[in-house]
């Protein structure tokens, strides 16, 4: 009878796309943040007392992490021919034990006990103490592995490039190689959120209201806040991305983003954020103080929003408001213009029924999912049409406030031929009816402006609104 060697498989970077070290560290972060001071004391005594307190600290799910299915697949199939599966990592033993148990594919876990740093010559001591030389077979993806395929008789490599592939297969025989998930410039503009740089050009709002379009001195100051917002948002986004990758895991779209699926480490994240962020401030720094004071407002406010209120109902969608309306306050700064009192009224209504809008298609997901409640959200699926309810009568009453805007001596100033602007009032009035309505059936990406500027009927809209705002400057070319 042949009697098949044991297949050790690790788990960080190899049968998960991601490092549970770095999601603990990055979960004390958004649950304990206090805890992170105690982090260099635990560090002192060592890497395993670290990943120990981190691990109790910290409460993941085995089931939303993002595993390299090619590699489960062809576990079950070693596993289906009699061969003994071990689970080695350097992760914390409750760590591996909870992702083992999960699984029900190994035979036995070892990991680190908060005494040993299971990696490296630990891990190639252990295995050898257990199997022997030669004694094993074993999965892995890093260079701290080599110490291992050095005591192993077959290699199999995972997530990792050629170079390591040919290190490895200088040690023992290489069995196998999984490839690793290509990272390309959409993964990259992925993680950077480009397509969310979009609502950005809501600082060139003011300076279009204003009719302030001739002078290339304020275009040239809007366009570098532009980039400065976007830069800084990008910063927020990633941050927020690292801080809700179990919420993202467990929805349908957002388990796709490059740090919750695994195709972007985490720590790339955590070095790319900062960096991102100065480059914002000092652009910033060129636009002027009022402006930078603004964007600071802007990333103090969106951070608290990471951190708690987006799990705080109703309070998250005024923030969401707010941080609209904030980049409509920006932009009038970054131009040196005169804050409109109609424009913000304007806009904190009409950016409050979007944030409800979003919320409410995110109930609506949850609810065909047959869960109650948002994960990482305060609403549960029952509050929908309370939401629902909330967000059309925010949307009307933005178009209240537009229409009293129309009839105040204001529009005498900037307008030649004002009755033709009343037509932005039926236009607006049809686009929040709209949105609205392709919410109620389903239809509403999770944000409501991405959605707009894929949408046909949207785009036709503010098109129409353009037009009769033109008019309304110019008069009619006849």
């Amino acid at each position: 009878m042949l009697i098949l060697q044991p297949l050790v498989v690790d788990l960080d970077g190899t049968l998960i796309r991601t490092d549970m070290l770095h999601e603990s560290a990055l979960g004390v972060l958004r649950d304990r943040p206090l805890d992170l001071l105690r982090i260099p004391s635990w560090l002192c005594q060592g890497k395993a007392v670290l990943k120990q307190h981190l691990a109790q600290r910290t409460a993941f799910s085995p089931i939303s992490l993002p595993y390299n299915f090619e590699l489960l697949d062809w576990l079950k199939q070693q596993k289906s021919q009699g061969r003994k599966l071990v689970l080695c990592t350097a992760s914390d033993l409750s760590i591996a034990v909870a992702i083992a148990n999960h699984l029900g594919l190994f035979d036995d876990v070892i990991a680190s006990d908060g005494v040993i740093n299971l990696a490296g010559n630990h891990k190639a001591e252990e295995l050898v103490r257990r199997f022997g030389a030669a004694g094993f077979d074993y999965a892995g993806n890093s260079t701290a592995d080599l110490a291992v395929w050095k005591h192993a008789r077959r290699a199999i490599v995972v997530n990792a490039g050629a170079d390591l592939a040919r290190k490895a297969g200088t040690l023992c025989e290489l069995e196998r190689i999984f490839p690793p998930a290509m990272q390309n410039i959409k993964t990259w503009r992925h993680v950077l959120r480009v397509h969310q740089w979009l609502k950005n050009l809501l600082l060139f709002v003011p300076l279009l209201a204003s009719h302030q379009l001739t002078d290339p001195g304020i275009w040239l100051s809007v366009l570098l806040a532009f980039f400065s917002f976007s830069l800084c948002a990008s910063t927020v986004y990633i941050a927020n991305d690292l801080l809700d990758l179990e919420s993202d895991r467990l929805h349908p779209r957002k388990r796709n983003r490059p740090f919750a699926s695994g195709a972007m480490p985490a720590y790339v994240g955590v070095l790319l954020a900062p960096l991102l962020l100065l480059l914002s401030l000092t652009l910033a720094s060129y636009v002027g103080a009022a402006f930078l004071s603004w964007l600071i407002l802007y990333f103090v406010l969106t951070c608290a929003y990471s951190f708690g209120i987006k799990r705080m109902m109703i309070l998250d969608c005024l923030t969401l408001a707010m941080l609209y309306t904030l980049r409509i306050v920006a932009g009038t700064a970054a131009a040196g213009l005169t804050h409109s009192f109609w424009l913000l009224a304007f806009s904190v209504f009409l950016f409050l029924s979007l944030a409800f809008v979003k919320r409410y298609a995110e109930l609506e997901i949850r609810h065909l999912d047959g869960r109650e409640k948002l994960h990482g959200r305060g609403y549960y699926t029952s509050d929908a049409p309370l939401i629902q309810t909330l967000g059309v009568t925010s949307g009307y009453v933005a178009v209240l406030v537009l229409a009293l805007y129309l009839n105040s001596d204001a529009i005498l100033k900037l307008y030649r031929t004002p009755e033709y602007v009343w037509g932005a009032v039926p236009v607006t009035l049809f686009w929040i009816s709209w949105i609205w309505m392709q919410a109620h059936r389903g239809n509403m990406h999770d944000d409501p402006l991405i959605f707009a500027v894929k949408d046909k009927a949207s785009l036709l809209a503010g098109l129409a609104f353009a037009a009769v705002m033109a008019i309304g400057a110019e008069g009619l070319p006849w």
